[in-house]
């Protein structure tokens, strides 16, 4: 007997889902039974996979996507709508990095863009989407927040801000639009093996895979498995909170 599909026939919004941890739950939920919606932004070359999701029998589309644009992300949620009829799982993953600065000598525009595109970027997306499930009567929200949402980021000060505000925006979710059957969880990630981490020396890899008890990075997969946990009915009572992926970390 077939095993039952977690995510059949639901619709599922992922941006930055033509890469890394994005692109990962997006092959993933379509091997759950999901219709795939990739967000990312207007010039990524995003054909592979449409390409690699349509080989595994998912309905699909791209949606081009700025998150730090507000008409952008209104009109990636209206044309996924417009193409699927509704909108069930939301995986708000897209996201920057920066440099490593102190607070005292902090490029104020680098401040501004890290927390345009990690927080307020992710505010668009969860305003517009939490208006569609609003008219369809509940979905679910999963954003993507990091290790650096849990403890300081040394030298990472945006990113670390950022990532802390995901969180809180996480639980007000939780709180508010529970009794709409809306339910909302965050993924708090180590370091992972994705492009994200392109140009970073070994030297520093090595360093990150020490201070993990496992010894090694987290691998896109294993967040996608974390993904489909809280897309699906399996965390139907999972509201608020947070999976770290961390190889052991924080212990």
């Amino acid at each position: 007997m077939l095993k039952p599909r977690k995510l059949e026939n639901k619709v599922v919004f992922i941006t930055g889902g033509n890469s890394g941890i994005g692109q990962a739950c997006a092959f993933e939920a379509a091997r759950e039974g999901a219709k795939v919606v990739v967000a990312d932004l207007p010039n990524s070359e995003h054909q592979g996979t449409i390409n690699a999701l349509e080989l595994l029998g998912a309905a699909c589309l791209f949606v081009p996507i700025d998150v730090s644009d507000v008409e952008s992300v209104k009109n990636a949620i209206i044309t996924t709508v417009a193409e699927f009829g509704r909108l069930d799982v939301a995986l708000n993953n897209a996201g920057i990095g920066g440099p490593y600065s102190g607070i005292h000598d902090m490029d104020e525009q680098e401040w501004e863009k890290i927390i345009k595109v990690n927080l307020t970027g992710q505010f668009y997306c969860i305003k517009y989407e939490l208006q569609q499930f609003l008219k369809q009567g509940g979905g679910v929200i999963v954003n993507m927040s990091s290790l650096a949402g849990l403890k300081a980021e040394r030298g990472l000060v945006p990113y670390t801000a950022a990532k802390h505000g995901v969180l809180g925006i996480t639980k007000n979710i939780a709180v508010q639009y529970g009794e709409q059957q809306i339910r909302a969880n965050a993924i708090c990630p180590y370091y992972i093996e994705t492009p994200f981490l392109k140009g970073v020396s070994q030297d520093n890899k090595h360093i990150w895979e020490e201070l993990s008890p496992m010894k090694r990075l987290g691998k896109p997969e294993e967040v996608a498995n974390a993904f489909i946990y809280l897309a699906s009915d399996d965390s139907s009572y999972c509201n608020g909170t947070q999976i770290i992926l961390d190889g052991g970390v924080m212990c």
